[in-house]
């Protein structure tokens, strides 16, 4: 099971929106997966089309993290439904869960968190692959924007990181910033922690400030700079509103977006699990 943290010290740079994306492509490759949803504010929770009838949100779980049953209080996500790829024998039924978002999570972003309530999520995490194993191959966890507790129980449970940066001066530098708080984070708390890379979104190809801060971005980050990027969507907003997936919105724009975000979960889910180095 891989465990990715899609993180952003930056807010406003459509983090939530490419875990959405990355969401909707292991939907469509029928990579069993759950997305946990660890922003307070929940916008990945609504994205998905997730309602909750009476089970505990991600906040309350890992409050009680030894006794907390994932497996009962998981939703599936609303894109299942509707979901309209078509069965393929010997496949199994598409699954995509949801670990619910609350404000309730956000009792424990704070900068002091100690070594025990960061490895909350991982318990929480571990209960669920005690009898049989865990039923998921890819887990996504959509991170606050900041770095305090919960970025850091996040990254305390997971393998690897992803970055989402805009291609603009103060996300660069943000980007920086956070891929060296990995490299602390991860000498104290967590060994086997690897950035999955970063992904430049919202990218306008036409802009030459954009043109100038993806070179930047390539000489500074080097390969950890994935390919593709991913442009602005137009109608990302409305995909969004919609909760709907996109690889099942009608048009060549989404199309287009679909098939990047296939090629990023394929990078993410097929690379070395370690990386020589990270710049800074």
């Amino acid at each position: 099971m891989q465990v990715v943290s899609i993180s952003s010290l930056k807010g406003g740079v459509g983090k939530t929106s490419v875990t959405l994306g990355l969401a909707s492509a292991a939907l469509a490759a029928g990579i069993p997966t759950l997305v946990i949803d660890l922003d307070p504010h929940a916008d990945a929770t609504t994205g998905l089309g997730v309602r909750a009838s009476g089970q505990q949100d991600i906040g309350r779980m890992i409050k009680n993290a030894r006794r907390a049953d994932l497996a009962a209080n998981v939703i599936p996500s609303g894109w299942v439904a509707g979901h309209d790829g078509g069965h393929v024998p010997g496949r199994p039924e598409p699954l995509l869960d949801v670990a619910i978002g609350s404000a309730f999570a956000g009792i424990y972003d704070r900068p002091d968190l100690g070594k025990r309530d960061l490895r909350r999520l991982s318990t929480v995490l571990a209960n669920a692959s005690k009898d049989g194993g865990s039923p998921y191959k890819l887990v996504l966890i959509d991170c606050p924007p900041s770095l305090n507790g919960l970025t850091r129980m996040a990254w305390t449970a997971s393998n690897r990181v992803l970055l989402v940066a805009e291609p603009g001066l103060f996300s660069v530098a943000g980007t920086q910033r956070t891929l060296r708080a990995i490299e602390l984070f991860r000498s104290e708390f967590a060994p086997s922690l690897v950035p999955a890379g970063i992904v430049a979104n919202r990218v306008r190809t036409g802009s030459n400030e954009h043109t100038y801060r993806l070179a930047e971005m390539k000489g500074m980050f080097g390969d950890l700079l994935l390919s593709p990027t991913i442009p602005e969507q137009a109608n990302w907003q409305q995909i969004q509103g919609a909760a709907h997936p996109i690889h099942q919105w009608p048009g060549e724009s989404a199309k287009n977006a679909s098939g990047l975000f296939d090629q990023l979960l394929t990078r993410i889910t097929t690379q070395s699990s370690t990386r020589s180095r990270i710049r800074s």
